[in-house]
């Protein structure tokens, strides 16, 4: 697998279509960190660690309103092939403020747009969510 994060969204994303309650990743910090951060933000209900060494995996459990999905889309940005890079003056906002963008800062952190805007920290743009 060349892009395990696009993997993940797209698990999120199918199992979203039909209306599963769950999905299970497979495990890394990284994603750990970004289910964290769905999670905080309200796109997830719940974010949990299931396992131990090879097995182990990230139990992601979905979120709706009315039957609808919490998460209406999903944008890898920055992919292995053509990393994305911009200063925090270049980050725009996602669907007129409505959504979010997940950044990987220079200062080593993941967060979202809005606090990367605030703290004048620019990076790498991994995902768009709305």
């Amino acid at each position: 697998m060349t892009d395990p994060i696009a993997d993940m969204l797209n698990r999120i994303k199918n199992a979203q279509a039909v209306s599963h309650p769950t999905v299970e990743v497979p495990f890394s910090n990284f994603k750990y960190e970004i289910a964290k951060i769905l999670k905080k933000h309200g796109f997830i209900e719940k974010v949990e660690k299931k396992g131990r060494k090879v097995k182990r995996a990230i139990v992601i459990t979905l979120k709706y309103r009315d039957k609808t999905p919490a998460i209406s889309g999903l944008k890898r940005v920055s992919k292995p092939g053509q990393r994305i890079y911009l200063d925090s003056t270049q980050i725009k906002r996602v669907k007129g403020g409505y959504g979010m963008a997940i950044i990987s800062t220079s200062k080593g952190g993941l967060m979202i747009d809005k606090e990367a805007r605030k703290q004048r920290l620019g990076g790498e743009v991994l995902c768009e969510i709305w």
